[in-house]
C-alpha cells in the first residue's frame, strides 16, 4: 500500500519540519513580524523555515479537529482564528498565514481523495473474496447434497456444514397478481426546482425561502 507524504512545505528548505503530534503544536501559531522587524531576516532560507513552522502548526491543529469532543474541535478553531486575527493591519503575515492553512487543507483534501480511492479498492477486493467464497460453497454444497440427498448437516474434522429450512415469495409475474394483493404506496417530496423558480419570480412561499450562499475553493 502506498504510503502518504507529508504536508509539502510552501517554500523549499534544506530541512522539513517535523511531523505533527496530536498533543499540540511543536511551535505556536505566534505573531509573525513585518519584514525587515527585528529578528526577521527575510532570506529565503527564513521564511521557508517560517512557513514549514506555521504549516506544522497548523496541520497539529487540523489533528486535533479527529476527536469527538465539540469543545476540544471548538478550542482547536478559535485558536486558529485568533492567530488569523491576531494579524490585523499586517497583510504579509496574515498572508503567510492563510496560505500555510491552505497547504494543510490540500494536503487533508489529498488525503481524504486518496482514502476514498483505497476504500473503493479494498470494497471491490472484498466484493471478489465473497463472491469466490460463494462460489465454493456453492460447488460445495451441490457436490455433497449429490451424495447425501437427505443430509441436512455435514460434520468434517474442523468445520460443520449445517442447513435450516426457509421460505420466500417469488412473484413471477406481478402484472398478472388481483389488486387485492397489491399494496398501495404513496409518497411525495418538495419540487424544490419548481418552488426555487417560484420563489426567484417574487412569489411568498410558506414553509420555504430562498437563501444565496457563496462557495469558495482552494486553487
Amino acid at each position: 500500500m502506498a504510503v502518504l507524504t507529508p504536508i509539502p512545505a510552501p517554500v523549499a528548505a534544506p530541512a522539513q519540519a517535523a511531523a505533527p503530534s496530536a498533543s499540540g503544536p511543536a511551535c505556536p501559531i505566534q505573531r509573525v513580524a513585518p519584514e525587515g522587524a527585528p529578528g526577521r531576516s527575510g532570506s529565503l532560507w527564513q521564511l521557508g523555515i517560517e512557513a514549514q513552522e506555521l504549516t506544522s502548526a497548523i496541520g497539529q491543529l487540523a489533528e486535533q479537529l479527529e476527536t469527538d469532543d465539540p469543545e476540544q474541535r471548538a478550542l482547536a478553531l478559535a485558536e486558529l482564528e485568533a492567530a488569523l486575527l491576531a494579524e490585523e493591519g499586517n497583510k504579509q503575515a496574515l498572508s503567510a498565514k492563510a496560505d500555510a492553512t491552505c497547504w494543510v487543507i490540500e494536503h487533508l483534501r489529498g488525503q481524504a481523495a486518496y482514502r476514498q480511492q483505497q476504500a473503493k479498492r479494498l470494497s471491490d477486493l472484498a466484493r471478489s473474496d465473497a463472491g469466490r467464497a460463494d462460489a465454493l460453497e456453492e460447488s460445495l454444497v451441490f457436490v455433497l447434497t449429490q451424495l447425501q440427498p437427505s443430509a441436512t448437516r455435514f460434520s468434517f474434522p474442523n468445520h460443520e456444514l449445517s442447513s435450516r429450512k426457509s421460505s420466500a415469495v417469488v412473484i413471477d409475474d406481478e402484472e398478472a397478481l388481483d389488486s387485492e394483493w397489491l399494496a398501495v404506496t404513496t409518497t411525495t417530496k418538495p419540487d424544490k426546482a419548481a418552488i426555487k423558480e417560484a420563489l426567484k419570480a417574487g412569489r411568498q412561499i410558506t414553509g420555504a425561502q430562498l437563501l444565496s450562499r457563496r462557495s469558495w475553493r482552494i486553487h
